[in-house]
């Protein structure tokens, strides 16, 4: 179910818990501004997401809010785990939803990382 990617944090998300060891994941890096680990519903043949460390809802409050080492020890994460999972030669795509018209289902800012196949259009006509 689609969340706002506004509003106050919620510390019972399921990538706060995630990041809290309370809920296991297939963890696939980490450093010290970012998590990433295997989807368990995979779209993809490849299909990992990165969160940032600190408590921010949407990619809107993480730009506003993050200092700039956060900001680019996170993108520095989502580039290793592309390359760690051997995507860079064939190509990949990294999606972050941001509130309900795009579909973000978890108030925690993360991205999607896709790959292993061809993976056509990003919007339906």
């Amino acid at each position: 179910m689609p969340v706002s990617g506004v509003g106050p944090y919620d510390d019972q998300n399921i990538f706060a818990r995630i990041l809290r060891g309370e809920i296991a994941s297939k963890k696939i890096f980490e450093d010290e501004w970012a998590f990433a680990f295997h989807d368990i519903h995979p779209q993809a043949p490849v299909h990992a997401l990165v969160i940032p460390k600190g408590r921010f809802v949407s990619l809107a409050d993480f730009s506003a809010s993050a200092g700039e080492a956060e900001i680019a020890g996170f993108w520095r994460a989502v580039g290793a785990v592309a390359r760690d999972l051997g995507l860079e030669a064939a190509g990949y795509r990294v999606l972050a939803n941001a509130g309900e018209h795009a579909g973000q289902e978890v108030p925690h800012f993360h991205v999607h990382i896709f790959g292993g196949k061809t993976l056509g259009r990003m919007l339906e006509r």
